[in-house]
């Protein structure tokens, strides 16, 4: 089945706002394709900021206008949900950190200016998840994953809680304690994360991750995932990050060094490759040389310029598209447990009922 006809719109678009004035003709596409990334309300507020948003044509421009009002809506509501966490997990006295979206908006960074939320994360020291889970609980969460296998699944495997969803506002909550899940082999160090954390003036006992660590956690969940259905948004996110921290020297002096140090180095190699190639971004000379060495072997890196190219295109019914995301599903699949452990995942996953099934 083919796809968008002209799938490249999107991302000329967002490289280069400038070009949607009076004169451009191919909204339909564009608003298809913003919608399907999850990048409407980016498009939106890059139109707003340069002024543009008024010379767009009343039908794509009430697209664009309701994105913009879902944004803040949202951007409201992970306020008060980052604020009702804090409430319920303050009497624990334990360092909460905030991840990704929620992160973005409470340390009022570019990548929560007009972005789409599904949940907050947060990451808590390891030995405080049973506290935390119940104290959660209490507080109205519940699992969304209640089947046994998918209960062991995350506790054993994952680097994360099972999702948790509060029984009212319907809100949910990922409870993460490392960025990486061990069994994959990577062994960051969350210590040294939590010890670089920044805190919030304005929501006590919350901190989000040092400059340096949010970019490599954020390359690290984009490229080590296994579902790249919102990848472009999150390389858009990427860029931003690497536009505002990039303003100062000491962070690309530092940025290789913790990349190596808490073994990060190919998800920085490939944020960096990325977003040169997508937006243009260009990372000080010493910066990638210094990260050239996390390179993958020419055979990877072939294959991987293939796929993620296909992979972050919007048009998800073309066919080339979904056999990328296809592949980048197996690939994120390999990275995070070991072959044997995968082939029975997966198979489980393919054949396993509704009711509880054995576990391994």
């Amino acid at each position: 089945m083919s796809g968008d006809p002209a799938p490249g719109i999107l991302f000329e678009a967002l490289r280069d706002v400038d070009r949607l004035g009076a004169a451009y003709r191919d909204w339909e596409s564009l608003i298809r394709q913003a919608r399907a990334a999850d990048l409407l309300g980016t498009l939106a507020v890059r139109l707003a900021t340069r002024d543009l948003l008024g010379h767009v044509p009343a039908a794509p421009r009430a697209h664009l206008t309701g994105a913009l009002y879902r944004c803040r809506a949202q951007e409201a509501a992970v306020r008060r949900e980052v604020e009702a966490v804090r409430g319920i997990l303050q009497p624990l006295h334990i360092p909460v950190i905030l991840l990704k979206g929620a992160a973005y908006v409470m340390a009022e960074l570019p990548p929560a200016r007009g972005r789409m939320f599904s949940d907050v994360d947060i990451l808590v020291p390891r030995d405080a998840l049973p506290a935390v889970e119940s104290t959660l609980m209490l507080g109205g969460y519940a699992t969304t994953h209640p089947h046994p296998y998918d209960q062991r699944y995350y506790r054993r495997w994952r680097h994360e809680l099972p999702p948790m969803q509060h029984v009212k506002r319907m809100t949910i909550i990922d409870v993460h304690h490392t960025i990486v899940a061990d069994i994959s082999g990577v062994h960051v160090d969350t210590a040294a994360l939590f010890a670089a954390a920044v805190p919030l003036a304005a929501v006590p006992g919350m901190h989000v991750l040092a400059p340096v660590d949010m970019v490599l956690h954020s390359a690290t969940h984009l490229f080590r995932n296994e579902d790249l259905t919102h990848g472009y948004r999150d390389l858009v996110d990427l860029d931003a990050l690497l536009g505002r921290f990039g303003a100062d020297p000491a962070f690309w002096s530092a940025l290789p060094a913790r990349a190596s140090q808490l073994g990060l180095g190919r998800p920085l190699y490939y944020a960096l490759h990325w977003t040169w190639r997508m937006f243009g971004t260009v990372a000080p000379a010493p910066v990638t040389a210094a990260v050239a060495a996390h390179a993958p072997p020419a055979g990877s890196r072939w294959l991987m310029e293939k796929l993620v190219e296909r992979a972050l295109r919007p048009d998800a019914r073309h066919a080339a598209t979904l056999w990328a995301r296809r592949a980048m599903y197996v690939r994120g699949h390999w990275l995070k447990m070991p072959m044997p452990l995968l082939a029975w995942h997966l198979t489980v996953k393919a054949f396993r009922r509704d009711e509880p099934s054995a576990l391994p």
